[in-house]
């Protein structure tokens, strides 16, 4: 399970500035790697012993050492003011993602000669990181003794999984969004900017794929898997054969269309036609494929399953895919939460889908018709989606958008599913976020973000509001407190 992200490995580099003592980057760094050792273990970290970078040789040298050691990450370790030069260029010419630290002074009793200056050299760092265009992480206070750092590093772990799935990810589309559907339909540009490849496809070809794993021998040992996850939700055991048959459809074309792509999210068709040629809807599967580690999205929404991925990068775990839905009635806020909980009614809403959340996420998950397209369509050809309602807990709602004209937002938001019963039917939860009203109106509305949110389960909103800053989004919105308004709020 979840072998469709990284494994990060930080290959440590120190380096020094040819007029200041070598070995406080030696000892420094052997005391930053001994801490981080002892507080998180082995396994995450390489320290480079070939040389400390003082030189552009020295940069060639460090920069074979760790890509030899198999890292896909640097940081880039200030034991001194560094060779502002040198140093940027590995950064440069290191391909995966990268962050700088720099070394605290220790102690008030060797200010003299073993005084490093590394708070004055990060500044000249960053000045050169700009001047040669190279993107790299930096902590909000990047300065720190080895237990500071060492911690730094290791916050630096989920921001660098999520760039280096980013840098190794191609999403697989099936269909053009369905008519009357424009709000998840944006250009594929900023794609491409992200390092994200995509591959578009007809769902015809998607279909022909289908029909061809009829009788597929894998068949039953996935329905058996499907029963055993199901449990007493097991309603609908008569669509299970076809659902099988579509899951072993994906997954063979994940791995016949990965090309030289190390991990996949899909973006697929799931209405007006696909019910009645498929005859059945397929949430389930979507939803078995992101609790693999392969976010699918719904309604052939791209942007929406590229912001599943980097959920499922940073979290190590199952995202889901939801409407920013419905408001709560205020006799439910009276009832359930008012008093109960701090949340104003305009901080709460619920997130909704027909099914497409993975059943380790949903309470009593149920296999159910959608019905809302059986309002319309057989409810036989509806079979096929997981309801109940959304586990509580800490969540983070977050989206990664290209607009219209092309350019790249984002916003990242903190809050909770409260155990309140929905008394309604899909994936559905009853969401609350601090000042999530003036957030709905001044950021969402604001921006043109479409309906459809990610949802990580936990809070990770530094972290992605770190990558969204490495990517170069150019407004990354959040849910500012009430007393920080947003530039387009009336005063009033």
């Amino acid at each position: 399970m979840f072998n469709n992200i990284p494994k990060v490995k930080v290959g440590i580099v120190a380096v020094s500035r040819d007029c200041f003592p070598e070995s406080l980057s030696v000892n420094r760094r052997r005391a930053l790697v001994e801490a981080y050792e002892a507080k998180y273990g082995k396994g995450d970290i390489y320290e480079c012993p070939v040389c400390i970078v003082e030189s552009e040789l020295h940069m060639v040298q460090a920069l074979e050492d760790i890509k030899k050691a198999g890292c896909n990450a640097l940081c880039v370790y200030l034991g001194n003011f560094g060779p502002e030069i040198s140093e940027t260029l590995l950064a440069k010419h290191f391909e995966g993602p990268k962050m700088f630290v720099a070394a605290a002074e220790e102690t008030q009793n060797k200010l003299v000669g073993d005084r490093g200056d590394a708070y004055c050299g990060m500044l000249n760092a960053s000045y050169n990181l700009k001047l040669r265009n190279v993107k790299a992480y930096i902590p909000e206070y990047p300065v720190g003794d080895a237990e500071d750092c060492a911690d730094m590093i290791h916050e630096f772990l989920p921001i660098a999984r999520a760039i280096d799935g980013l840098n190794n990810l191609k999403i697989i589309s099936f269909g053009p969004r369905p008519t009357n559907f424009l709000a998840c339909n944006a250009p594929i540009k900023q794609l491409y900017n992200c390092n994200v490849e995509i591959e578009e496809n007809s769902e015809l070809d998607l279909y022909e794929s289908f029909l061809k794993h009829a009788n597929d021998e894998r068949i039953p040992a996935t329905v058996a898997d499907m029963e055993k996850e199901l449990g007493v939700g097991n309603k609908k055991p008569e669509i299970l054969a076809k659902l099988a048959q579509y899951e072993l459809t994906l997954l063979d074309w994940v791995e016949a269309h990965r090309g030289y792509r190390k991990y996949v999210c899909i973006a697929g068709k799931c209405w007006p036609a696909f019910q009645t040629m498929f005859g059945f809807v397929p949430c389930y599967v979507n939803s078995r494929l992101t609790g693999m580690g392969i976010p699918v999205s719904c309604e052939v929404d791209i942007y929406g399953a590229l912001s599943e991925f980097i959920g499922t990068c940073i979290s190590q775990d199952a995202v889901t895919l939801l409407d920013i839905n419905n408001s709560v009635p205020k006799d439910m806020y009276r009832e359930s939460i008012q008093g109960t909980f701090d949340y104003k009614h305009t901080d709460t809403f619920m997130g909704f889908h027909c099914g497409n959340t993975c059943s380790k996420k949903v309470c009593n998950p149920t296999m159910k018709y959608q019905m809302i397209m059986a309002r319309s369509l057989p409810v036989e050809v509806t079979n096929g989606t997981l309801e109940g309602d959304i586990i509580p807990g800490e969540i983070t709602f977050y989206r990664l958008q290209s607009t219209a004209d092309g350019r790249l937002y984002s916003y990242v938001a903190e809050g909770e599913v409260l155990p309140v019963a929905t008394r309604s039917f899909g994936a559905i939860g009853v969401f609350a976020i601090k000042e999530m009203g003036r957030f709905y109106r001044h950021v969402l509305i604001e921006n043109g973000f479409p309906h459809h949110g990610a949802v990580a389960f936990g809070h990770y909103g530094k972290a992605l509001f770190e990558v969204f800053k490495y990517l170069g989004v150019e407004k990354i919105g959040y849910n500012q407190p009430a007393s920080l308004p947003y530039a387009t709020e009336n005063p009033f």
